[in-house]
């Protein structure tokens, strides 16, 4: 039965949680959830970390030390991959504003980074006109100009998982696009992604907050030092991150070795059907 759950691990690494999924003898990769996000949204490569003999590790970001910010905060992520990895080399895996944290981090890692997968990844706001074609903006743009008025928006969303988990549900995405689409009206995605909000919204809203100011804030400087092989995967129909961020990620991190549209698309659409894709080629090497 243990192969065939989720390992949560109930110990404290660093004060942050994490969980496993896959071989425990397998290549090491770091998984980064998005925003909202939590562990439980890399439960869906389970049996294709399994299938190719990969280790996946996702920590659960919204725990670190509230106190830890900027450049302390993606320091401390890489020292806690690094005490894991014991001096082996390290994939890592981003998905959606998760990409930036995964980014950041392996900055600080250097070398040890042997590949870097960014799934339907989110751009910095303040290079280019992104903003009008996010399903998200409105948020973005509070926690840009009215970062207060954000907050409060993010303990409200606290109130409606409490008071009932469908109205958050909808609300989210109540703009999917492509086949996000059939997402919303399936019970398994439902019973997938519920828990996920549940976990960001009602237990580490504050996690959450952090996250996000911090991706509002400019950070091209960090994508000209990314020299690690990335590579990239986006729905051509992407209204969360649309798809001209990927284009513009493609164009200006060095490392940059390859981009996917995947055409119909959205953005959890992509998650999904990239997922297999990239533990194949991460088992390739």
């Amino acid at each position: 039965m243990r192969d065939k759950q989720l390992i949560i691990i109930a110990l404290m690494e660093n004060k942050l949680n994490f969980v496993e999924y896959g071989s425990s003898e397998g290549k090491t990769v770091a998984y980064f959830h998005g925003a909202p996000g939590s562990p439980g949204e890399c439960s869906m490569f389970e049996k294709y970390a399994k299938e190719y003999g990969l280790h996946i590790i996702c920590y659960d970001r919204f725990t670190t030390d509230l106190s830890l910010n900027g450049k302390a905060y993606y320091r401390n992520l890489a020292d806690i991959i690094k005490d894991k990895v014991n001096g082996d080399q390290v994939d890592i895996i981003g998905f959606s504003i998760g990409c930036h944290a995964a980014l950041e981090t392996s900055l600080y890692l250097g070398d040890q980074v042997r590949n870097l997968h960014l799934i339907s990844a989110a751009a910095p706001l303040d290079k280019g006109d992104f903003l009008d074609d996010m399903a998200g903006g409105m948020v973005f743009s509070l926690a840009m100009k009215y970062p207060t008025i954000f907050t409060l928006l993010s303990y409200f969303q606290t109130l409606l998982v409490k008071l009932d988990q469908n109205i958050l549900f909808k609300m989210l995405f109540a703009n999917a696009a492509g086949k996000d689409k059939d997402f919303t009206r399936s019970r398994e995605f439902k019973k997938y992604i519920t828990p996920i909000l549940n976990s960001c919204f009602d237990t580490n809203v504050k996690g959450y907050i952090r996250e996000i100011n911090q991706y509002v804030a400019p950070w091209e400087v960090s994508i000209n030092k990314c020299k690690a092989n990335t590579h990239i995967w986006h729905g051509a129909n992407d209204n969360w991150s649309p798809v001209c961020m990927a284009k513009y990620l493609a164009v200006t991190i060095p490392g940059c070795k390859s981009i996917v549209i995947m055409e119909g698309l959205s953005h959890y659409s992509c998650l999904f059907e990239s997922a297999p894709k990239i533990c194949k080629q991460l088992a390739k090497g």
